[in-house]
């Protein structure tokens, strides 16, 4: 099987003064589609940064990543764009919804940016947010739904664009400890019964059970972490050889 995101010998040094600090050191990390992958590590680790990366948010000092097997890091500011509106779903741990529009019409901006508009986008939003467990709320504005609403929504309208890959940045942070448990399997039937790769970084250790894999970060470099499920045994051996099982 080939993976949705390979990246090799990735490092990201960021300037400060006269001298460079390093962030990442060399990750090595394949992705497959069908798996939710942990990202996990103490604060200032890297995690965001590789994530930042993975999603061509943020460019590697160094190193291959491949999205759906195309080679990313050599592109354009001009071509990365079209990469994260055709492989690549975000979500965030403050949402980012607007505020002054609907749940529905958020869902709908990123519809727009696939070309998808009218009566078309609207009964696809309506499918996306039924697919969150949202249908009721088309209609309700970011202030009306609560945190948990909040974030099915933010789910919802990464969806829209079909992505096989989703990124989530502490999507559970802002949320009490049911809810976000709630988010995360919402996340991991994506993976599993839409066959999309999805990567979450986090540092809620009551989150692990719910994952494939786990990819530890320190100091940059990516330690090896056990797996938690049986099902995603296949994957064990990813990485140049390297097993986070």
């Amino acid at each position: 099987m080939e993976p949705a995101i390979a990246a090799r010998g990735v490092t990201k040094t960021y300037a400060e003064g006269s001298k460079g600090v390093p962030a990442l050191r060399g990750v090595d990390l394949d992705v497959y589609p069908g798996e939710l992958v942990l990202l996990m590590g103490p604060s200032g680790s890297g995690k965001t940064t590789l994530l930042s990366i993975l999603g061509c948010i943020l460019a590697a000092t160094s190193g291959s990543v491949r999205i759906a097997a195309q080679e990313v890091t050599a592109l354009t500011e001009k071509e990365l764009p079209r990469i994260r509106l055709e492989q690549i779903g975000f979500v965030f741990q403050g949402f980012n919804l607007f505020p002054t529009l609907t749940a529905g019409e958020n869902v709908e901006l990123m519809l727009d940016l696939k070309g998808i508009r009218g009566s078309s986008a609207k009964q696809r939003a309506r499918e996306l947010l039924e697919q969150v467990g949202l249908g009721d709320k088309y209609d309700s504005f970011p202030s009306d739904l609560s945190g948990g609403q909040k974030q099915r929504v933010a789910i919802a309208r990464a969806l829209a664009g079909e992505p096989r890959i989703i990124l989530a940045d502490e999507p559970t942070a802002a949320l009490d400890s049911q809810t976000g448990r709630n988010v995360l399997e919402l996340l991991r039937r994506l993976a599993h019964e839409h066959n999309r790769a999805v990567v979450i970084v986090t540092h809620d250790p009551r989150m692990l059970e719910l994952a494939d894999r786990i990819v530890r970060i320190e100091d940059g470099i990516v330690v090896t972490g056990p797996a938690l499920s049986n099902q995603q045994s296949a994957f064990s051996q990813t990485s140049f050889g390297r097993s986070f099982a």
